[in-house]
């Protein structure tokens, strides 16, 4: 049975909706519940990756990238971003140095570009200098940088167009670390590629990985987010695990040793869905909280200091979180379609016209329209797409 997300199809199993439902408020990491809308950009833009057709160095506040108002969802990697349009198509803009916009060339655009001429993507997910991206038909595909084998089709040359990686046609979920992928099959198994200095592929070695590897043999995966040079999963069973590099605590063991095998945080089975950034992570729960840990230099955890927690420490009182993203010290989150910032600012980033930081989450404006945030752990680019009124 398909699933049709506001005009674009996936073709997935049913199982992970099923086995998810345990995990309540209606969530299903990896499919997309909201409506297409207009596109709007701020922070960071030295190279064109806002898409507004310049390279002024940042804007403080929110600016829509032209009038169309049929976007999807959006990804950020380092200094390069992408849309996703409702009619499948996908659009690429920043810096192209090593390909990762997909255009065949390696020339920067400021400018949203065509990924080619194809309608059938579904999901896409920006790394440091390289894209990966499923199509509905559920085939995995990658471009862009690929000297730690990121790209993830076994070698460890550069892709200015799009590659596929294998013939399966079923992939489910991706994340983009700064030079690792974590993705997810619809059978629920867990597949890494890419750098492993620090263990994030958690297969309990440091050696590097050209082609995906399964982690273990379980089949009850949901849901993954890679930080810049750590790995965080969920279950079916709520349970969160994480490996990889944790100076910051951003494994959430209380403590800042590293693992490159999987390790759970804490004991709890209530765990929805989790969000990155570079050197700190966002979940949020059944009920609806938020908790955040790791690094906290610049506020980006929203607890009103700059201190870094290596444990789960709930983001205030309320329960109704939705959409939450993480950058490179900067974090977003909507309540009830409203848009709050918080972190480091000095690009811009919170959107607010100032480069001011902020420890506190600071409303941005007064619409409540808010839907979907670009997710790119180790940007300082802000994408995100209101729902049309």
């Amino acid at each position: 049975m398909a699933v049709i997300t506001s005009g674009v199809q996936y073709s997935g199993k049913w199982n992970l909706q099923t086995q998810g439902q345990a995990l309540g408020a209606g969530k299903w990491p990896g499919f997309s519940p909201a409506a297409p809308g207009e596109l709007w950009v701020w922070g960071l833009n030295n190279n064109g990756q806002l898409g507004l057709g310049n390279t002024t160095y940042a804007y403080s506040s929110p600016v829509q990238v032209g009038a169309l108002t049929t976007w999807l969802d959006v990804a950020s990697g380092y200094v390069h971003s992408f849309g996703l349009a409702s009619n499948g198509t996908l659009w690429g803009m920043g810096d192209n140095r090593f390909g990762q916009l997909g255009d065949g060339t390696t020339t920067k655009k400021s400018s949203p570009t065509q990924v080619g001429a194809l309608t059938d993507w579904s999901k896409v997910a920006g790394a440091h200098w390289s894209t990966s991206a499923i199509k509905t038909d559920g085939t995995l595909w990658s471009w862009g940088y690929n000297s730690r084998g990121q790209l993830g089709d076994g070698t460890t040359t550069q892709r200015t167009s799009p590659v596929q990686i294998g013939s399966l046609t079923t992939w489910y979920k991706i994340s983009a670390g700064g030079y690792h992928i974590l993705a997810t099959k619809t059978d629920g198994t867990l597949w890494l590629w890419g750098y492993n200095n620090l263990g994030q592929l958690g297969d309990g070695s440091v050696t590097q990985r050209n082609s995906p590897i399964q982690l273990g043999a379980l089949t009850t995966w949901l849901d993954v987010a890679a930080g810049l040079y750590g790995s965080y999963a969920l279950k079916t069973d709520g349970t969160l695990w994480g490996w990889g590099d944790n100076r910051s605590g951003q494994l959430g063991q209380g403590n800042t040793s590293g693992n490159s095998s999987p390790v759970q945080v804490g004991a709890l089975t209530t765990w929805s869905e989790i969000f990155a950034g570079n050197y700190y992570i966002f979940a949020t729960k059944t009920d609806g909280a938020l908790w955040s840990w790791g690094n906290n230099g610049n506020g980006q955890l929203g607890q009103g200091n700059t201190t870094n927690y290596s444990s789960p420490v709930q983001l205030g009182a309320l329960t109704t979180w939705g959409a939450v993203a993480g950058g490179n010290g900067q974090a977003r989150g909507t309540i009830s379609g409203a848009l709050y910032t918080w972190g480091a600012g000095a690009q811009g980033q919170l959107g607010d016209g100032t480069t001011n930081q902020r420890s506190s989450p600071v409303q941005l404006g007064a619409l409540n329209r808010w839907a979907v945030l670009s997710k790119g752990s180790d940007t300082y680019s802000c994408l995100a797409i209101i729902q049309a009124s």
